[in-house]
């Protein structure tokens, strides 16, 4: 349960952990689980507090957007590359069926503007650039919104939480904020084993 901690990441892995972080859940179907919006929040907070990142706010957004696009770009060409075989590919203990079908209503909905708003979805932001290569939707027009989406949600969460961090109160709470984050990452876990739970029994 450590990784989906954003203050051990960031402590124990360092910026490369970070970034791990955000390549993966931006396209990767692992990782679909991991803190993204919470651990570019605390990248901005421990910015802010001198602790653990000593980096300037500036690389820390470039270096978060990078990753995020990235990582959109692997699972663009991934679900070009598998295409159908993705939407019939059945349950397992990562793979969530219910997932990528959400992701895929939400891009049907929203067309290429999908790609942005989903970067500030949970779940949705992983499979999303899946289903838009899956749908062949063309090349050019996936990046200029992935860039697009990658600098806003790498970069506006980040300088959120840093602009918070030099806040007194938050400043002077700042280890009980951390936990309150800590809380709220692992809030959906909870709720989807919950829910996983409550079907097995009724099933």
């Amino acid at each position: 349960m450590n990784v989906l901690n954003p203050e051990w990441l960031i402590s124990t892995l360092g910026v490369a952990g970070v970034l791990g972080a955000v390549f993966a859940e931006s396209g990767l179907l692992i990782g679909f689980f991991l803190p993204g919006d919470s651990l570019l929040f605390t990248v901005g907070l421990l910015i802010a507090d001198g602790r653990y990142l000593h980096l300037s706010l500036w690389l820390a957004c470039v270096l978060i957007a990078v990753a995020a696009i990235a990582g959109d770009q692997v699972g663009y060409l991934f679900g070009r590359r598998a295409g159908p075989r993705i939407f019939r590919r059945p349950d397992s203990r990562l793979f969530k069926r219910e997932n990528l079908d959400r992701a895929e209503a939400f891009f049907q909905r929203h067309g290429g503007r999908s790609i942005v708003l989903a970067r500030f979805i949970p779940v949705v932001r992983t499979f999303t650039p899946i289903v838009a290569g899956a749908s062949r939707m063309p090349y050019r027009t996936f990046v200029l919104f992935n860039v697009l989406g990658g600098v806003l949600w790498g970069c506006g969460v980040t300088v959120v939480g840093y602009f918070l961090g030099q806040v007194a109160f938050v400043h002077n709470h700042i280890e009980l904020i951390l936990v309150g984050i800590v809380a709220l990452s692992l809030a959906p876990v909870a709720v989807s084993l919950a829910r996983s739970r409550r079907r097995s029994r009724v099933g």
